[in-house]
């Protein structure tokens, strides 16, 4: 039996647990034959565990006393809706929050965040998935041209980088490479510590210049601490726990900003 056409429905398909199982086979294929679906995936995957994480809450929350007192104004029986009745009367008025006011809610609890900000982060982890494992083409400048890889990526990016040092954290700076981020360009380092695990360091022109501080933002077993500060957008990512990506993102924090200033 030939395999058929899948389309973007089929990743949320997928994704909800509705793709029938004898499709799977060909679904992974057909991802791993389409990286920009494949990417989309893991985009809507980071997205939906977002949402998830977003409204756990007040899922479990009984319906509001005054929604209870309309009902019982209408007649309607006096009991709770099922619970996925209030899930998606939730994530419903979660959406429409973001659509009107341009926020997300932040990974480290109910903090408005701009949607721009965690789009770093969003895309760190997207990037990191997507090179980490390579074996022969994880960068595409290496490590013993970093001065002409720093200054080119300067250039792209719009901005003074660095590639911190992180060799007191147990990484060595594998190389780097291009990326685009909606309409710009980002920068990516990757780094590797001797057991093969590695972390990236993924940055962005913010023309906003705010500061965020730290933000933590966890799927799949991969993570990313980001940050904005002052024209710079930038995300540590990997699979290490959040103290570990705590301490690098320090690092690589106080690097770049001697960076700028020399």
């Amino acid at each position: 039996m030939s395999r058929r056409d899948f389309t973007e429905r089929d990743i949320h398909m997928a994704l909800d647990g509705e793709l029938p199982g004898d499709e799977y086979a060909d679904y992974e294929a057909w991802l791993a034959a389409n990286p920009d679906m494949a990417a989309k995936s893991r985009r809507f995957a980071v997205d939906g565990d977002m949402l998830r994480r977003a409204v756990s809450d007040v899922a479990s929350e009984p319906i509001p006393l005054r929604m209870q007192q309309l009902l019982a104004e209408k007649k309607a029986p006096r009991r709770r809706f099922p619970s996925i009745i209030w899930r998606v009367a939730a994530a419903a008025a979660l959406l429409a929050i973001g659509g009107l006011g341009g926020y997300f809610v932040g990974a480290s609890g109910w903090n408005p965040v701009k949607a721009a900000d965690s789009q770093v982060a969003v895309n760190a982890i997207e990037a990191y998935a997507l090179y980490a494992p390579e074996k022969l083409h994880v960068v595409e400048v290496g490590a013993d041209q970093k001065q002409h890889l720093v200054d080119w990526l300067s250039r792209r990016v719009g901005i003074p980088l660095v590639a911190p040092d992180l060799t007191a954290e147990g990484f060595d700076l594998i190389g780097g490479r291009l990326l685009p981020a909606q309409n710009q360009a980002a920068a990516q380092f990757m780094y590797q510590d001797h057991t093969g695990n590695r972390v990236s360091l993924y940055i962005v022109s913010d023309p906003t210049k705010q500061d965020t501080g730290y933000r933590w933002l966890e799927h799949g077993g991969m993570r990313a601490l980001y940050w904005l500060d002052d024209g710079y957008g930038c995300a540590v990512a990997g699979n290490l726990s959040q103290a570990q990506l705590t301490q690098i993102a320090d690092s690589a924090y106080k690097q770049l900003l001697q960076g700028t200033k020399s």
